[in-house]
């Protein structure tokens, strides 16, 4: 049966068209009718479809028969294209043996395409390229080539050229899968206490939580099988439990009697505890001497933020909505935490500005909840001074490091930070690659090195296509920097970026507010010598984003008790006036000192409600 079985997934840059080839594939297998084929079918979620985008992984399996009369199991895992979602892919290229590289010839090599063949090099998988989007009027299918040629050291001939939205191509496609991806391998791990049975190990690359049946994990059975009523262990978190239900993954979870090594389906245990089941584990039937499947590297979260229910009333739906979320994308790190503003809440910490978004309008729109999240911040180090961490500690509720450079802390909020305890803070640097055309690197080098990024070398894929590569400051290119790299470069510059050291910085903390009061959530980490630019930027925007009341409210921005910018924005006017006919001028200005003397007393007690999408607004300060 093995032998029968190809598993593969397909990677690709955002907007490649991988999702589109999955349509094709579930066409031309006959694992969906043409009545009721939609575009982008395996991307199920409302908020992939509205951003054309797939935010995460999905399996499926499908039935073929090869021209030469077999029949063989297609157990296919899509895949996100953005650099957000990069986990994703990983997890899934770790369950297969063989993945499909989409290029599109209109764009040609872009940055994701080369971080996830690399992720599938390192699992040393089976690589088939392919040149999607040939019948754009746009494509330029020789130069194409050429660079995927330069970049996989392959022949012309093993290049295969299709339109995944047309079908030509595809056909042959399905016939190199079949031909070239290798059939799993079953390892052996026999162990005793199973009746002579082969211990079934399964690596868990992703988990949902369903209503009615709890956890739902998804898996790729590396030895054995398992069963309805199976004693089976987590290997990680040391739980036990019996499987109630295994599957396969058809249009909808298809259950079965069994599942074996070399498949990809779901298990569904008794365990119904959020915390028992985590990305990455094994799930063992039992026995002695088992040893747990290599996991998945750990990712560090690049963006932090404050996460609250608007009103702080709803803490228990929040906590409840936020750990499913968590079962479902592992990269998220998730911590409670309390503010004396909102109530409890959680700091996420998240891969990118792209990845929160999607977070929290899962949180909307799948749990009904309104929020209010705190301005994003990257995680500094933060070394003390000697004689103060036990207090430090104490008074802000934080863990205390220690390297050979002293003790330290992580802030990942601006209220965590006390310039009088600390010693020097450090910011995170990533390695940026900016993959433009040569055409444009003279504007794309300007936007970069204007973000403190400092240049490192050039690396040239053809004649025409560059690598860029800088060392840069995880900060400045949080927000808006890819927007603003797409614009110099008309839309062909592409990024990605890995982590590399922490480096020391002269930071000061930038405090907003608002009616005389202090907006924490609105509160930032700025760099020392552009704190008053940034000032000024931020107090223009709340100013164009808040809405007018029936007093005047103050704009502050200052660090300390110093103000370093400010505006005003005016009241209201409601003409009190407006009923009066005629008579003596004292009836009116009597009328006017009144609304002046209520307009004084509201500005000293009026509070603003403030806009949920002001939180991240400021952020974008050019």
């Amino acid at each position: 049966m093995e032998s029968k079985i190809r598993n593969f997934c397909i990677i690709a840059h955002i907007d490649h068209g991988k999702s589109t080839l999955a349509d094709r594939f579930l066409e031309l297998t006959g694992t969906i009718s043409e009545r009721d084929m939609k575009d982008q079918f395996l991307d199920s979620m409302d908020l992939e479809r509205e951003k054309g985008i797939t935010i995460k992984l999905q399996p499926i399996r499908m039935k073929y028969q090869a021209s030469s009369g077999e029949d063989y199991i297609l157990n296919l895992i899509d895949t996100p294209g953005h650099m957000d979602f990069g986990y994703e892919v990983s997890r899934s290229i770790a369950c297969v043996e063989g993945a499909i590289l989409i290029v599109d010839a209109s764009q040609g090599v872009q940055a994701q395409t080369l971080v996830n063949l690399r992720f599938a090099l390192d699992q040393k998988l089976k690589i088939i390229p392919v040149m999607n989007k040939i019948d754009l009027p746009t494509a330029d299918i020789e130069k194409t080539k050429n660079e995927i040629i330069n970049l996989l050291k392959c022949e012309e001939d093993e290049i295969l050229e299709i339109s995944a939205k047309t079908g030509e191509g595809v056909d042959k496609l399905i016939e190199e899968i079949v031909a070239k991806i290798p059939a799993p391998v079953e390892n052996s791990n026999r162990s005793g206490g199973n009746e002579g049975r082969e211990s079934g190990r399964a690596l868990i690359f992703d988990s949902i939580y369903d209503e009615y049946k709890g956890i739902i994990s998804y898996v790729r059975i590396f030895d054995g099988s398992f069963k309805r009523g199976d004693k089976v262990r987590f290997l990680g978190t040391k739980t036990e439990g019996e499987v109630l239900e295994v599957g396969y993954f058809r249009l909808s979870r298809e259950k079965t009697e069994e599942i074996k090594s070399g498949e990809i389906g779901y298990i569904i245990t008794s365990e119904k505890d959020l915390r028992s089941v985590r990305v990455g584990d094994t799930i063992a039937t039992r026995g002695k001497n088992i040893e747990a499947l290599p996991g998945y590297k750990v990712v560090k979260p690049m963006v932090y933020a404050g996460v609250y229910s608007q009103g702080g009333d709803k803490y228990e739906e929040l906590r409840d909505a936020v750990e499913k979320l968590k079962l479902n994308d592992a990269s998220i790190e998730i911590e409670p935490e309390s503010s004396p503003v909102f109530g409890f809440g959680f700091r996420c910490g998240f891969l990118g500005l792209l990845h929160l978004d999607i977070f929290l309008q899962r949180l909307k729109r799948e749990y009904d909840l309104e929020l209010v999240v705190t301005v994003p911040s990257v995680a500094y180090r933060a070394y003390l001074k000697e004689g103060v961490a036990a207090n430090y500690a104490k008074n802000k509720k934080l863990h205390i490091l220690k390297d050979e450079l002293g003790e330290y802390i992580i802030l990942t909020k601006p209220s965590e930070l006390d310039l009088q305890s600390v010693d020097c803070i450090e910011e995170p640097i990533v390695i940026m690659d900016v993959i433009t055309p040569a055409e444009y690197m003279g504007p794309v080098m300007s936007l970069v090195e204007g973000r403190r990024g400092q240049y490192l070398n050039t690396e040239y894929l053809d004649q025409d296509l560059v690598v860029l590569k800088y060392k840069i400051p995880l900060a400045p290119i949080l927000v808006d920097f890819y927007d603003k790299l797409k614009s110099v470069s008309k839309g062909y510059a592409s990024i990605n970026y890995e982590f590399s050291e922490y480096k020391p910085v002269s930071l000061v903390k930038l405090d907003i507010y608002i009616a005389e009061e202090l907006i924490e959530p609105l509160s930032s980490f700025v760099y020392k010598d552009e704190a008053f630019k940034i000032a000024r930027s931020i107090v223009a925007k709340l100013k164009e984003s808040i809405s007018r009341q029936q007093f005047v409210i103050k704009i502050q921005a200052a660090i300390g008790s110093k103000i370093i910018a400010a505006e005003r924005l005016s009241a209201l006017r409601k003409n009190v006036t407006e009923k009066l006919y005629g008579g003596d001028v004292s009836r009116k200005k009597k009328l006017l000192a009144k609304q002046k003397k209520g307009k004084k007393r509201m500005q000293s007690q009026g509070k603003v409600a403030l806009p949920h999408d002001v939180y991240l607004s400021v952020l974008k300060r050019d």
